[in-house]
């Protein structure tokens, strides 16, 4: 089993490092076909690839901030991240057929 962080963001890794998370690979862009039963994908996805991810039998963590509007659209630093509340939250997705 895989612990994925999906981001190109040096804060965000930054950040992870502090937490003394357990990353196996670090990739900016996440191939779903990559992801194994088991796997965890930790990251900021749109929900479709989330979901793509909850179906190949992975689990989810999202990075999660409290992000006022100020803050966005910018390089936010490990610092920043801590501040917004930064955490990693399960989430369980699928599409609706």
């Amino acid at each position: 089993m895989t612990t994925w962080f999906v981001t190109r963001h040096p804060g965000a890794v930054e950040w992870a490092a502090r937490q003394g998370l357990h990353i196996d690979r670090h990739v900016a862009h996440l191939a779903p076909a990559s992801i194994a039963p088991g796997d965890t994908v930790i990251g900021v996805l749109p929900v479709n690839l989330a979901a793509r991810i909850c179906e190949r039998g992975a689990h989810y963590l999202n990075l999660s901030l409290d992000l006022p509007a100020e803050a966005r659209g910018r390089e936010l630093s490990a610092d920043e991240l801590e501040r917004f509340g930064a955490r990693l939250e399960a989430f369980e997705v699928r599409a609706m057929k």
